[in-house]
């Protein structure tokens, strides 16, 4: 069993930073993926970023590339998205999850969720 406890997340204008943090015990999950995704009100959830977590690889969906950085501290268990020149679009629940199996694009493919935390970009 893994747990999954994000943070970060708040109210930020337009153009303005946050880096939301997602804290993980129990399991050792050297052979995941860790991927943040999101959803927005009346939308699907939507794939963000990946990381390997042993190798440190990184997948962005095309929406977030070149704004956002996803990276890991193993010693911390903490895996982090830093959101740079946010947009309104950007607004949504951002979740933390654990890969399972399969393609780190797919949210099937992951296990293990955090509860979330609500991002909000104002115009």
């Amino acid at each position: 069993q893994v747990q999954l406890v994000e943070s970060g997340g708040g109210l930020v204008q337009a153009g303005g930073s946050l880096r939301l943090s997602c804290a993980a015990s129990g399991r050792t999950f050297s052979s995941y993926y860790m991927g943040w995704f999101r959803q927005a009100p009346g939308k699907e959830r939507e794939f963000v970023a990946a990381i390997n977590w042993s190798g440190g690889s990184t997948y962005y969906a095309d929406s977030v590339k070149g704004r956002f950085t996803i990276s890991r501290d193993k010693a911390k268990n903490t895996v982090y998205l830093e959101m740079n020149s946010l947009k309104p679009e950007d607004t949504a629940v951002y979740y933390c999850a654990a890969h399972y199996s399969g393609s780190p694009y797919y949210s099937s493919s992951y296990r293990y969720w955090g509860q979330g935390t609500q991002v909000t970009v104002s115009s």
